[in-house]
């Protein structure tokens, strides 16, 4: 058939609507379509199969070319035969000798012996299966891939069709309705990426699908009746405020970065008396306290959604939390005491670094999210928090009912879904060993190389809660200490005095050690909720980072003050490193910043004055200029996880372009030992700080390039230190010429398979 042929059939989709039309019923529709599909493709056959709702099984439902007495009789299980294994794998199966392929099965009285050359397509809506198209032709004229793409494109349209076709036959002619194909069901695991690791079990819970005043969709809880609406409300006030301190003391002494900040707003209402008020002259007027509480929340985040200021419209989310908090606290004392999250495995297609918080002091037992990436900030932050996390972007998610029972095995990405006794003992005798090992895990306090080469071992940390750990794992210091979540986590911005104590804590707690905080990286995916600032179509390019300090001077000038005056009253090595530079013009006006706020502070103790001020590497930019930058700032961190995403163009959290985010892409190796060799003689200090600093496939090319200090997560630390003393630098630098001789990413992939 020629091309243009092909064409003018895809572009024309009328013959398929005037086949469905002129059909008084569904078998009649099949016909005349398999007919137009064999007439346009030039096929000896065309058939289609139907997946039966009440068996699974795949039946003939309409043919040209074969036995019309086989409809209905022909009758065979996904994955069986040729036409059952398209459907089983979703995708086309071509041959152009059929009865040759070891998955071929042969169906007699179909009289198709003699059409070996055979082209299958399955036919989907969505991730549902529908069935399965099909045209064959004598072995002399085999399908070619122009033939594929067209039937790929005529099953796309045909799913909706056939559900179309039932729904319009249904309504004319009073017919009964065909039961629609159920989804399968749904598989015993998903798999996704992990995000944080550890493993947990619980029952299901969907974020997305909570209570909602906009919606409706009210808690339905027992209220004490021999009270009046006012005294309840009271009462619900009364408890919401006690649960919120209780809250905000527990995060006070689990993350001090948050304390007295995230609650804040919540509070705040509920000792205003236009909210409360609203409430009781509601009541008076004959409103139920559940349906008071609902309307003046309601008519607060109307006024809030209407205003223009993005920070004004999510303040209406803080009423909707704080209103079905006292909804559910209107119910009798003892049944509010055990929060509907605990326990639970929250299934989420996002969540804000606030709602994470959120999860971890109501003692979730794990969270699915269905978009974003391994190194996005809630990833990072749910490591912090110590909650099981992964990533699965599988759109069979949206199956998982409430109260299903679930098991997130986050060191592997796998969520196992109604999981077997075995599968659960399995797993709770695997927790037991690794709490055994972690236990009895001895960490050096020096990581060497099989040849006795030192190698130093700093933590990457998040919130302070994570420095007992870093310590317990002998880190030699702080590589990066990101100083955002203050910034992220609250609804106004954290003076100097907030943050001085913050910086102060980890300053003590590595007293003696070095310790290098990242100024604030803000933008991007990590939004300051009290900064409005107008919507970017793409943020990962945008307002971010150092550019944003710069552009704000005043929030740069606190933070470097609240840096600074940490750093006067410790004895730790206090480093300041600025993030995202991309030009020797912004570095300088960040340090000049800097020196002039450290030239107005004097040194209590002994230690350097002022501190060393270095950058991170994560702009490609900064490549062709950087013996520049080495002979001006006192150290570098390169950031791989950034550096790799605008080398290649990719966004690291996008699902779709995934597979293009290589680390070991050829041009991202020789930029990065290009960048090591240039700072290395310059004499100044170099860090990776990266997910490619704990990757085992990496860290020996890093040590071969000249590199002897990494930056990880702390519950790294045993495994590299474990992993690095297996390489000598011999071999690292044999690994690493050969890996920089590499031109194709395919290639490089195989060496580093085959090396590890």
């Amino acid at each position: 058939m020629e091309q243009h042929s092909h064409l003018h059939f895809l572009q024309d989709t009328s013959e398929i609507l005037a086949a469905l039309t002129g059909s008084r019923d569904l078998d009649g529709f099949l016909t005349r379509l398999v007919k137009l599909v064999a007439r346009h493709l030039d096929a000896d056959v065309c058939s289609i199969y139907l997946l039966e709702a009440e068996s699974q099984q795949l039946v003939l439902r309409a043919t040209t070319g074969l036995n019309a007495e086989a409809i209905g009789k022909v009758r065979m299980q996904v994955g069986e035969g040729l036409v059952g294994t398209a459907l089983k794998e979703l995708r086309p199966i071509c041959e152009s000798c059929a009865s040759h392929h070891p998955a071929f099965r042969y169906f007699p009285g179909t009289d198709e012996e003699r059409y070996e050359a055979f082209l299958a397509v399955p036919i989907l809506r969505g991730i549902e299966k529908v069935g399965v198209l099909v045209v064959q032709r004598e072995q002399s004229r085999a399908f070619v891939p122009e033939d594929v793409a067209a039937l790929r494109v005529v099953t796309a349209q045909l799913a909706g069709t056939v559900e179309q076709a039932r729904a319009l036959m249904l309504a004319e002619n009073g017919a009964q309705e065909l039961p629609a194909a159920p989804r399968e069901p749904l598989p015993p695991f998903l798999r996704g990426e992990p995000g944080a690791p550890g493993c947990a079990a619980g029952q299901a819970l969907r974020y997305d699908r909570r209570f909602s005043l906009a919606q409706d969709v009210m808690p339905d809880l027992p209220v004490d009746g021999s009270a009046d609406g006012r005294q309840l409300i009271e009462k619900a006030i009364e408890r919401t405020e006690a649960q919120l301190r209780r809250m905000q003391e527990e995060l006070g002494q689990r993350l001090p970065e948050a304390a007295a900040l995230i609650f804040e707003a919540h509070l705040m209402m509920l000792h205003d008396r236009g909210f409360v008020d609203g409430m009781f002259t509601r009541v008076a007027a004959g409103a139920s306290a559940a349906g008071a509480v609902a309307e003046v929340a309601r008519s607060y985040m109307q006024r809030f959604q209407r205003s223009t200021h993005d920070y004004l419209r999510e303040k209406a989310q803080d009423v909707e939390d704080l209103a079905l908090r006292l909804i559910t606290n209107l119910a009798a004392a003892e049944s509010v005491d055990t929060l509907p999250l605990a326990g639970r495995i929250v299934i989420a297609r996002d969540v804000l670094p606030s709602d994470m918080l959120k999860l971890a002091l109501e003692n979730v037992a794990g969270v699915v999210l269905t978009s974003g990436g391994v190194t996005s900030h809630v990833a990072i932050l749910a490591r912090s928090l110590g909650v099981p996390m992964i990533i699965a972007h599988n759109p069979r998610l949206a199956e998982i009912n409430d109260d299903t029972d679930l098991m997130v095995d986050a060191d592997s990405g796998n969520l196992y879904i109604n999981p077997s006794n075995e599968v659960t003992e399995r797993y709770r005798q695997r927790e037991k060993v690794r709490a055994a090992a972690e236990s009895a895990a001895e960490v050096k306090p020096e990581t060497l190389t099989a040849d006795g080469r030192q190698i130093h071992l700093l933590a990457n940390i998040n919130l302070l809660s994570e420095l007992d750990l870093a310590l317990r794992m002998q880190c030699e210091g702080v590589g990066l200490y990101r100083s955002e979540f203050p910034f992220l986590i609250r609804t106004t911005l954290p003076d100097s005095a907030e943050q001085q104590a913050i910086y102060l804590r980890l300053l003590e707690r590595m007293a003696g050690r070095p310790v290098t905080i990242r100024t604030l990286d803000a933008g991007g995916d990590k939004m300051l909720s009290f900064f409005d600032e107008a919507g970017e179509e793409n943020p990962e390019l945008g307002l971010r980072s150092v550019r944003f300090t710069l552009r704000h001077p005043d929030i740069m000038e606190q933070q470097l003050k609240a840096i600074l005056e940490a750093g006067a009253q410790s004895s730790a090595h206090l480093g300041i490193m600025f993030p995202m530079v991309s030009s020797l013009d912004e570095f300088r006006r960040a340090r000049a910043m800097c020196m002039q706020i450290a030239d107005r502070l004097e040194a209590v103790n002994d230690i350097p004055w002022p501190p060393p001020v270095g950058m991170m590497i994560e702009l490609p930019a900064v490549l062709e200029t950087l013996e520049a930058f080495a002979a001006e700032a006192d150290f570098f961190s390169i950031g791989t996880n950034d550096f790799v995403q605008y080398m290649l163009a990719v966004d690291r959290t996008n699902a779709q372009v995934a597979s293009y985010y290589c680390p070991h892409h050829p041009a991202v190796l020789r930029a990065l030992a290009r960048a090591i060799g240039i700072i290395n003689k310059a004499g100044k200090p170099v860090t990776v700080c990266g997910e490619m600093a704990h990757d085992m496939r990496y860290v020996p090319f890093f040590i071969g390039a000249g590199l002897s200090r990494l930056s990880v997560d702390p519950h790294w630390l045993p495994e590299l230190q474990s992993g690095i003393a297996r390489w000598s630098t011999a071999q690292c630098r044999q690994y690493t010429a050969a890996l920089l001789k590499q031109d194709t990413i395919e290639a490089t992939a195989a060496l580093l398979r085959s090396e590890n």
